[in-house]
């Protein structure tokens, strides 16, 4: 028996021990792990600046501070969601009382992204937590010093046969995902997601797939344009444009394409100066291979501001692209990097077949005064979530779930819906024995008159 194998059987029978069961348990070990990130909180900003360049408000603002929010709600709310809820009962049931419960899964496996090596481990383990599971996660290598943080707070937080962490590569995925889960949480390319959904479709493993995708920016004549601009570099240079829902491209009214440019590039003045490159505020990219990737896009369009690198830091100065060639990986890929492509439309109808043409993002934006065209965007047009007159704040409520759909996603979580995501809701009838109706049973002769009555057409 191998190392996984053996881990998976521990949990196993800690798991049917009941153990996990018990609500006022699972609140302490929320709290026990908020009290042990706050003692990680330094080695955790440490690391996420090694990664990732991120500042230390940074990493805590999209890290940190996300996931005591995620501990916090799910503490606060635990005892109603896992509570039994009466259902309205039916006359054919008569005499009866219908109710549901929320049960855990059993083991279930994350696998986390580099982007947000932290944030997007521990929340997701959150919602499994609170949802009463045993939980094995495996961060990825590209991330090396968050992870090695992560399996070592998480080991002095929880016994292994509770949560566990492996680290490794491609090898280590697969051989995780050659053991059956209660379930499977990751986050990740749409590539690697077919990969994951093909190897739990084996065991008919249930998924949740938070996934990507190239997510618009639509900006309209009569907007706000210097505001748009701001909130748009804002989003666009978070972590260096390695977030899942940054602004991936923008769709501009073509009336104010100029005026958005010029915008756009005081906006990134003002946020790091002249060289974005050297400002300490300003993350890096992950590794090479990535930074490689990023600057061969360039020239699938006028570079038209930025393009500076530095090969040594992997960084690379915050990039606007305009006429960019729409058949190109720039336009066709999620970017995942500080690169922006403006596509100018010549009207709001042309802008929404746009994004009707390609599959759906993960997120939207919508820069509009017009309140008929952002009815129209919302209840219109596919997409996972997101934002009016902002982009990617959507995720600092907690209260919002996230995910995506279609290409983008499977599934959601975040608060209610993380822990609905790890459980399973169970339907219980309760009949009494003191009464019984013979009108279900055997022989029918003169009773469907009457069967009739009980289901109005």
């Amino acid at each position: 028996m191998n190392e996984v194998q053996l881990c998976l059987a521990e949990m196993r029978t800690f798991f049917a021990s009941g153990t996990t069961l018990s609500v006022a348990w699972r609140k302490e070990q929320l709290l026990n792990l908020k009290k042990h990130i706050r003692e990680y909180e330094k080695p955790i900003m440490n690391a996420l600046f090694e990664d990732l360049g991120k500042s230390d408000f940074e990493a805590f603002a999209s890290e940190i501070g996300i996931v005591y929010q995620e501990i916090d709600n799910h503490a606060k709310h635990l005892d109603r969601s896992a509570a039994q809820k009466r259902v309205k009962g039916s006359l054919l049931s008569f005499p009866s009382k219908a109710y549901t419960i929320a049960q855990p899964k059993g083991v279930v496996l994350i696998m986390s992204p580099w982007n947000y090596p932290f944030q997007l481990s521990i929340a997701p383990l959150v919602s499994a937590l609170a949802a009463g599971n045993c939980i094995i996660l495996k961060p990825s290598r590209y991330s090396f010093h968050t992870a090695q943080v992560l399996e070592d707070l998480l080991s002095k937080t929880f016994p292994s046969h509770h949560v566990a962490t492996f680290q490794g590569g491609s090898e280590m995925n697969k051989e995780l995902l050659s053991h059956r889960f209660d379930h499977i949480f990751f986050t990740g390319s749409p590539e690697v997601g077919r990969i994951v959904m093909q190897e739990a479709a084996k065991r008919l493993t249930p998924v949740t797939l938070e996934l990507g995708g190239k997510s618009p920016v639509i900006v309209e004549a009569d907007s706000d344009i210097d505001l748009a601009a701001r909130r748009i570099i804002w989003g666009k240079c978070l972590n260096a444009g390695q977030t899942c829902v940054a602004p991936d491209y923008v769709l501009v009214d073509q009336k104010v394409e100029e005026q958005l440019l010029e915008a756009l590039k005081r906006a990134v003045t003002a946020m790091f100066g002249t060289e974005a490159l050297h400002h300490n505020d300003y993350p890096h990219i992950i590794n090479q291979k990535h930074f490689s990737r990023l600057i061969s896009l360039f020239d699938m369009g006028n570079l038209a501001y930025g393009g500076q690198i530095d090969p040594k830091s992997l960084r690379i100065a915050p990039t606007i692209i305009t006429d960019p060639k729409l058949d190109s990986p720039l336009m066709t890929e999620e970017i995942f990097g500080p690169i922006l492509p403006l596509v100018r439309h010549e009207s709001f109808e042309q802008a929404l077949a746009f994004v009707q043409s390609r599959e759906h993002p993960l997120a939207l934006y919508l820069f509009s005064n017009n309140k008929e065209h952002q009815q129209q965007v919302v209840q219109t047009l596919q997409y996972g979530g997101g934002c009016i007159n902002d982009v990617v704040m959507h995720l600092s409520n907690s209260h919002l779930p996230f995910g995506g759909v279609g290409q983008s996603g499977i599934g959601s979580y975040h608060a209610k819906d993380g822990f609905l995501t790890f459980s399973h809701t169970k339907s219980i009838l309760q009949s009494s024995a003191l009464l019984e109706i013979k009108l279900r049973y055997a022989p029918f002769r003169g009773k469907l008159a009457l069967i009739r009555r009980l289901f109005p057409s």
